[in-house]
């Protein structure tokens, strides 16, 4: 068994993309963190689909436009960011860096770059506060115990986060087999520090002759929709809903109350054969219309590809995969580089493309 490599002090100069971070992180994890983090659903088909999907999508420029003033800058619930960039939640980021979270605040931070801070941190949510320099939002499982949840909700509010982005497209994990392959189980000193002291629910005795999923009781207590209304009772911040990934849904989201969509599919993780999110992005911000914020995640690789998802009528986009390589790499200096990186694409795309600001940005710019 090998073991993983020193973190980089330095960036080498053979990094022009956040691709070339994925080979440095995978010399400097090991093999079972690294199946954790990089793997997807089954096949993998909907995974690798989230990145080719993009690459389908073709641009289509406008010259001779007046650049004079560009920026990238994005308002979201009241507070602008410089960029639409922000960093996806990311479950056990000690996995990747020893300093986990920690790490990965500051690197955002560097950049003026969103963090979404899972509830499966590896750190607490309070500490990543202190130490963080940026807005966080807090991204949330429900859980089925709906007291520890209400505290949850309460503690992110506390510490100063800006939004609650409750996911709802994983009632359960999915059937990660490329981690199952590895043998992947935590290693010590790496947990969800934030569900310390929750009371978890009762074993699941399996009858071979009955269902073996359904009954249990992650599945008896999952989200529903009126758990949307039940959220909001008990905080004044935005609540956004990650994971959407049809209009019909949109619209039930915003029926119940959410003041923000993530198009989403979970990074391919949760359920392999789904859509590419940027292919259902645009029928899902035509049906919300502008009415609250649309985002989505999924197979960003450059910036030409947050370029064509503001096309495609999204506000801002996460990042997931790409800053988990950075952080294993080289900690906080990765994470901003790949932000950097990023962001640096986009304004050369909407340079070339005749766009000095996301306004600009609009359907006419693909020409498919």
């Amino acid at each position: 068994m090998s073991v993983p490599l020193p973190k980089l002090q330095q960036i080498p100069h053979l990094v022009a993309s956040v691709r070339d971070y994925e080979p440095l992180a995978r010399e400097r994890m090991t093999a079972a963190a690294l199946a954790y983090l990089s793997g997807g659903a089954a096949d993998e088909v909907t995974m690798r689909d989230n990145e080719a999907a993009f690459a389908r999508i073709k641009l289509q420029p406008q010259v001779l436009q007046d650049l004079r003033g560009g920026h990238t800058q994005v308002s979201l619930f009241g507070q602008t960011y410089p960029s639409p960039l922000f960093l996806a939640p990311v479950a056990y980021q000690k996995l990747a860096h020893e300093h986990g979270e920690l790490e990965a605040v500051l690197g955002a931070s560097a950049m003026q770059v969103g963090m979404v801070v899972s509830t499966q941190a590896s750190v607490t949510l309070e500490e990543i506060a202190a130490q963080a320099a940026t807005p966080l939002w807090f991204q949330l499982y429900l859980q089925a115990d709906r007291d520890f949840t209400a505290q949850l909700i309460q503690r992110a509010e506390n510490a100063g986060y800006k939004a609650i982005v409750l996911t709802v497209d994983a009632p359960l994990s999915g059937l990660r087999n490329r981690e199952q392959r590895s043998g992947f189980s935590l290693p010590l000193g790496v947990s969800a520090v934030n569900l310390h002291g929750m009371r978890l629910p009762s074993m699941h005795l399996v009858d071979p002759s009955g269902p073996l999923v359904f009954g249990s009781p992650l599945l008896d207590t999952a989200a529903r929709w009126n758990d949307i209304a039940w959220i909001k009772e008990r905080t004044s911040l935005p609540v956004l809903l990650k994971g959407i990934l049809t209009a019909a849904d949109a619209e039930r989201a915003l029926g119940h109350g959410a003041d923000g969509i993530v198009v989403s599919n979970h990074g391919g993780r949760v359920l392999d054969g789904l859509p590419a999110t940027i292919d259902v992005l645009e029928s899902i911000a035509a049906v919300v219309g502008g009415r609250v914020p649309v985002l989505m995640d999924g197979g960003i690789r450059r910036g030409s590809d947050i370029f064509k998802a503001m096309a495609l009528g999204a506000q801002a986009v996460l990042v997931g995969r790409p800053f988990a390589w950075g952080l294993a790499a080289a900690g906080a200096v990765g994470v901003s580089h790949v932000a950097k990186l990023l962001r640096m694409e986009l304004e050369v795309t909407m340079a070339l493309m005749g766009c000095r600001d996301l306004a600009n940005i609009t359907r006419a710019h693909l020409s498919n």
